[in-house]
């Protein structure tokens, strides 16, 4: 199956680089769309953290697209965008993309998705965002 070559984001450098092993697949070498969810939320509230300048708890996944499959040995970058802040809230937008360093190096968008966190507080309890600047 032919998949459509994309370039890694131009300038950008990835919130979390990972490579799946044996034990994130299947016997048939295809990795468990639950790990590729939980290695999203990593990357996703890394960026969460960085803007609520603090602690923030995983509310929603709003959306999730898996594209094409992941493989063990794929080298996958994670970038991360906030494409919304509320006053507790912050919606991070992700992008996955594979490399493939079989017989040629390829590059694929294998996932997109959506998540909102949460800010809180040392007892747990939502906190509000602090505004731009300011901690």
């Amino acid at each position: 199956m032919e998949h459509p070559q994309t370039p890694l984001p131009a300038g950008r450098i990835p919130d979390l680089r990972v490579m799946p092993m044996p034990a994130d697949a299947n016997a048939h070498g295809d990795v468990f769309g639950g790990w590729i969810m939980s290695q999203v939320d990593i990357a996703g509230a890394v960026l969460a953290m960085r803007r609520a300048n603090g602690r923030v708890a995983t509310v929603a996944v709003n959306s999730f697209l898996f594209k094409h499959p992941v493989f063990v040995g794929d080298l996958l970058s994670f970038y991360a965008d906030i494409v919304r802040v509320g006053r507790t809230s912050i919606t991070v937008f992700v992008e996955v993309y594979a490399q493939r360093n079989r017989l040629e190096d390829e590059c694929v968008k294998v996932t997109e998705a959506t998540l909102t966190y949460v800010a809180t507080d040392e007892q747990r309890q939502p906190r509000v965002v602090p505004e731009v600047g300011r901690g």
